[in-house]
């Protein structure tokens, strides 16, 4: 396994993935009980924007630092604020310089009897992850396959959390392997709440993973898309998407305030869009 997440930390595909994130931690900690992240690909938890590695792709210029101190819809801000205040906290104000990965953003809203599982198996991010979450009774790290822990790692015994899953894909049969994961994930801890982060290039691989979800007779299954770029150069990331098993309810009205804020601010030359539907329960929400 060659990727290194240093690269695109930052990165458009990012901040929608960190935002949710935060919503969805948000959600879970307005009760006391205590719940488990279960983060399977979590990289290094830490990147210095000035290093090498940022520097030579700068796609944190066209993600994080085009939201950071901008002026942002009421409502979209609000959203937001939390996990923008955490990439806040670890920068000097008008100068950034570090990007918090999921497990650095997790960190920030774990109560004291919260816990987190952070897994990695690329060596140099395994070893830096276990540098940056040292210290912390509530964080476990591991240098272990993602696709192995996604499945032995539930239920967790807090029975509430959520399942973090943000594979390198590499290869086109990832996308394959999210779903049947999911399948197998799903059967041990059907209440628990699964992100899944794929990649959109261009359309075929992304509805052959709708497709494969539907299929699985899974009772809640939301789908949210935002896209950069048309998708007629397939060698580009032109956007990403989320999948939520068992989202928090109040996700839904969540996401159809902050997709559009985000596609317009993080969209190349005007070109951003989203798409936010329900592949199974709930109701349709339009597509855009």
């Amino acid at each position: 396994m060659n990727y290194r997440h240093a690269f695109h930390a930052g990165s458009f595909a990012d901040v929608v993935k960190h935002a949710v994130l935060g919503r969805v931690l948000h959600y879970l900690r307005e009760k006391p009980a205590a719940f488990r992240v279960i983060d399977t690909h979590a990289g290094a938890g830490l990147y210095d924007l000035a290093g090498s590695e940022a520097n030579r792709s700068g796609e944190w210029h066209e993600g994080i630092e085009k939201l950071l101190g901008a002026a942002l819809p009421a409502p979209a801000a609000a959203l937001m604020a939390p996990y923008l205040e955490v990439v806040g906290a670890l920068n000097e104000r008008g100068r950034l310089t570090v990007y918090p990965g999921s497990p650095a953003i997790v960190r920030a809203w774990l109560r004291p009897q919260d816990r987190l599982i952070a897994c990695e198996l690329e060596p140099q991010a395994a070893d830096a992850l276990t540098r940056n979450m040292r210290g912390d009774p509530r964080i476990k790290t591991l240098s272990l396959d993602g696709w192995t822990a996604l499945v032995a790692y539930v239920p967790p015994k807090e029975r509430r959390g959520l399942v973090l899953v943000d594979p390198a894909f590499e290869e086109e049969y990832d996308f394959t392997r999210l779903a049947r994961g999911l399948a197998a994930a799903h059967r041990k801890w059907a209440t628990g709440i699964y992100m899944l982060w794929y990649p959109i290039k261009g359309r075929s691989a992304p509805d052959a993973l709708a497709k494969q979800l539907r299929r699985l007779g899974i009772g809640k299954v939301l789908r949210a898309e935002l896209t950069v770029a048309p998708l007629s150069d397939p060698s580009r990331l032109n956007g990403c998407g989320l999948i939520l098993v068992n989202p928090p309810w109040t996700l839904e009205a969540e996401l159809s305030d902050l997709l559009p804020t985000l596609a317009q601010r993080l969209g190349r030359a005007g070109t951003g869009g989203f798409r936010m539907d329900w592949l199974a329960g709930e109701r349709s929400a339009a597509a855009r």
